[in-house]
Parts: structure tokens; C-alpha cells; sequence
């Protein structure tokens, strides 16, 4: 017996705007579904897997089906215009099958699926024909007229919220469906709906989803993914973490003479790495003069024959009112936290193109909200993760990866010179800031802004 996992790929997004459809926007430098594919193809309970696309993006799936080498991918389908056709036209494709085979239907645009959920679907189709996964309702929920108003509060405690997958006995899907057709009704919410409609015999089990199997409908859920994807990833350091890959590579630090660059530099060289780092007091190199960084980058890159990850972890921070800075102050500014980040990223791109490495920025816990009396450094912090976000998926087809550590405050010296001595069980260890850094360096992702907080909350 077959357990066949279905994509439903088929819809244009149009509640999401954007020239393409959602399932096709970048999610952390891939496509969102990239990562609902991958979920499947890496299941070890997946058999196979088929995707339903609308016929104008079936070359765009095959491209990421060669592009991630995805085994399980048989067959990519047309899809029609609403979910019905769509179905219907992966269960045309599916004929010769075994009816007692498991189909998993699940949308391409839940890219956050996981293992235990897939699961638990095969095993609840061991006892039944239907299965839905759903979770609790946090809201209460109400039904309305047509004009608006309520017309019935259920009891929100037998509630439920509906996700994917959907599973079924292919037989019990292909014969509701043909049932449907034959009566002409082609509206339905969703297949447990087809089911229950044309088969009413057949009882639909659930199984318990998860917050994180979200749906990304809204361009603020790319947001909300993404640091579930982090989540997921679990890109935090923790004691125990096996970092050993860090042996051996050539790493370029700029701002590596103190501070959270200094402790990266310690943690690498135990790990057995070369380091090298770049700073206008330690050897005069300046990042707001391009041609200075790109010379400093030509030389390493002659010095150690190739460079692996190059960090950027300088910048500046003057408290003082806005109106109270000078305008020296505000070109350091902007020239040091923005400026040099980009000039650092451009002279970088030629070497870690060549090493299919990737560059390491660094942001502020304040860049989500502007702070008064630090607002040049708060907004350039900000400018650091659209930048970062930007190049990563500007560069994502070049195998080169960026990515942005955003620690809470941290025991720094720039910290200390701002804001004085502070209770030191508000801060974050610099040492536990470098770990994790180190730690996202073997991350496979681009894109992604990792949080680093207090003892690892």
C-alpha cells in the first residue's frame, strides 16, 4: 500500500498580491513551496509525491523539482480553477492505482508541515476511510446572515480550525467525487466536505495540526513564517551542538577587535578555523571606503586561497538626542552601520560565489521599533534586515547565502560607553551571541533574521 502525498498548487493568490503567486514568493531565499515539498520528500512514510499546478507555472515546478534533486516527484498535473478541478484532476492521474492506497492532499502554500502531522495522518487511515487535521479555535467563532449579522455563537469548545493535509482511502476520494460530478455539485469548502457530502456513510477522523502548519494567505504571514522557520530550525545555540564543520574554513571578520566580533573570533579559532579580522584600530581598514575593503578582501583571499564566510559585525552607537548630534556624528552613523555594510557585501559577492559561502550581517534588537535618543542607529538597523532580506534572494541563485543575527542587548563595550555599567542578568553574554552565529554559518537557509535572546527565550 501506497502513501502518495498530493500538492495542491494550483491557486494565483490573489488575496496576496505580487506578480507571482504566493506558493512561488521567497520564504528565507527559497520558495515557499520549496519547503512544503521538501517536508514530504523527506518524509520517510512518503511513497510519492504529486504536484497540482495552474497550467502556466507546470515548466517554474519542474524547474524546482531538477533544482532540489526531489526523488519522490512523479507527475505534475494542470490544475483548474478552483480547488474541486484541481483535485479532481490529480485523482484522473491517479487511476490504475490500488483504491487502498493513502492520498494525502495538502496545500502548497503550508510550507511549515511536519513529520509527527504526516504521520499521524497515515496512522489515523488505518482505522478510517477520511481524516482532517485540524486544531483548537483561541476566538470564538460566530455565523452570520447574509446582511451581517449573527445568526448563531456555537459552543466554541467542540470547534475546531481546518488544515492540511486532508487524508484518504483513494477509493473513498475517488468515489465521492465521482458522486459529486454526477450530481453536478462542484462547491465545496474543502475534500473532508466532498466526502461527508456524497459519502455520508464514511466518518472523517481528525488528527491534531499545530499553530506553525499555517496557511500564508496575507503577505504579513511571510513574516510570521519566517520566524517559525527560525523556530523550527532551532538555530539557537544549546550545549551539546556539533559545530565541527566550522574545522578548517576560512573566516573574514569585520569589527573583529571587540565586542560580539572579538568573542566569534575566540569560539572559531578553538573550533580549528582560520580567522582573520579587519578593523580601522587594529589594521586600518576602513568599511566606508569600498576600494580599502575590496583590497583587504583580495589579500586574505591570496593569503588563505579562498574565503568561507565573511561576518560583519561593525558598527556604531551614539546616544544623544537627534537634534544634539553633530553632523560628524551623523555621517559616522549612517557611513559605519550602513554604508559599510553594503560596501562590505559588494566587495564580498566574487568571493563567496566562488565558495558557495555566505556573509553574516548584523542588526539590533531596536531595528523593530525606532528608539528614542539612538534614532540614526535604530533606523539603520532596520535598513540592515531590508538589506539583508533583499540580497539574500537577489543572490540565492548564485549559491550565496546572507543572513542576520539580531541580538537582544548585549555586554559590550559599545554598550557600556552608551549606557554604563547594567544588572549583568539583563545581558547577553557575547560568547553565547558568537555560538549561535557560528551556528548559522552551517544553516542550509538564507534570509533569515536569528533572534538571539536570553537564555535562549
Amino acid at each position: 500500500m501506497k502513501n502518495i502525498a498530493v500538492i495542491l498548487s494550483g491557486g494565483m493568490g490573489a488575496r496576496f498580491g505580487g506578480t507571482l503567486p504566493k506558493q512561488f514568493t521567497k520564504l528565507a531565499g527559497k520558495a515557499v513551496i520549496e519547503y512544503t515539498v521538501e517536508a514530504f520528500e523527506k518524509s520517510l512514510n512518503i511513497d510519492e509525491i504529486i504536484i497540482v499546478s495552474h497550467p502556466s507555472y507546470v515548466d517554474l515546478i519542474w524547474k524546482f523539482v531538477k533544482k532540489n534533486q526531489w526523488k519522490k516527484v512523479t507527475k505534475v498535473f494542470n490544475g483548474g480553477k478552483e480547488r474541486f478541478d484541481s483535485t479532481y484532476s490529480a485523482l484522473q492521474g491517479l487511476e490504475g492505482e490500488d483504491n487502498n492506497s493513502n492520498i494525502l492532499l495538502h496545500d502548497a502554500v503550508r510550507p511549515l508541515i511536519n513529520e509527527s502531522i504526516i504521520n499521524n495522518c497515515i496512522d489515523a487511515l488505518r482505522n478510517f476511510e477520511a481524516v482532517d487535521v485540524v486544531i483548537p479555535s483561541a476566538d470564538t467563532l460566530v455565523e452570520v446572515y447574509d446582511d451581517g449579522c449573527i445568526s448563531n455563537i456555537p459552543n466554541r469548545a467542540v470547534m475546531r480550525r481546518g488544515q492540511t493535509p486532508q487524508a484518504f482511502k483513494l477509493g473513498t476520494l475517488k468515489q465521492a467525487y465521482q458522486r459529486a460530478i454526477n450530481a453536478q455539485r462542484f462547491s465545496f469548502t474543502c475534500d473532508c466536505g466532498v466526502v461527508r457530502s456524497m459519502v455520508p456513510g464514511v466518518r472523517v477522523a481528525t488528527v491534531v495540526g499545530a499553530e506553525s502548519n499555517m496557511k500564508v494567505t496575507h503577505p504579513i504571514d511571510l513574516f510570521i513564517a519566517e520566524k517559525l522557520l527560525q523556530e523550527a530550525n532551532k538555530i539557537s545555540f544549546n550545549t551539546g551542538d556539533n559545530l565541527d564543520y566550522i574545522k578548517g574554513k576560512n573566516i573574514i571578520i569585520f569589527g573583529g577587535n571587540s565586542g560580539i566580533g572579538l568573542e566569534i573570533k575566540k569560539a572559531a579559532i578553538l573550533l580549528g578555523a582560520n580567522v582573520e579580522i579587519a578593523s580601522r584600530s587594529f589594521n586600518n581598514v576602513d568599511i566606508v571606503d569600498i576600494e580599502c575593503v575590496k583590497n583587504y578582501l583580495a589579500q586574505m583571499e591570496k593569503k588563505l586561497g579562498c574565503i568561507d564566510y565573511i561576518i560583519n559585525t561593525a558598527g556604531v552607537l551614539i546616544k544623544k538626542p537627534i537634534d544634539m548630534l553633530t553632523n560628524e556624528e551623523v555621517h559616522t552613523l549612517i557611513n559605519i552601520n550602513f554604508i559599510g555594510a553594503v560596501n562590505i557585501a559588494m566587495a564580498s559577492k566574487q568571493y563567496l560565489k566562488k565558495s558557495s559561502g555566505m556573509l553574516l550581517n548584523f542588526t539590533s534588537s531596536s531595528y523593530t521599533r525606532g528608539r528614542s535618543y539612538y534614532a540614526l542607529y535604530s533606523s539603520s538597523k532596520a535598513a540592515i534586515v531590508n538589506f539583508t532580506q533583499a540580497i539574500a534572494e537577489e543572490w540565492s541563485s548564485e549559491n550565496i547565502k546572507v543572513n542576520c543575527i539580531n541580538p537582544e542587548r548585549t555586554a559590550t563595550p559599545m554598550r557600556t560607553i552608551n549606557f554604563g555599567i547594567e544588572p549583568a542578568e539583563l545581558l547577553l553574554d557575547p560568547r553565547d551571541v558568537a555560538l549561535t552565529s557560528l551556528k548559522v554559518l552551517g544553516a542550509n537557509s538564507t534570509g533569515l533574521i536569528i533572534d538571539v535572546r536570553k537564555d535562549g527565550r
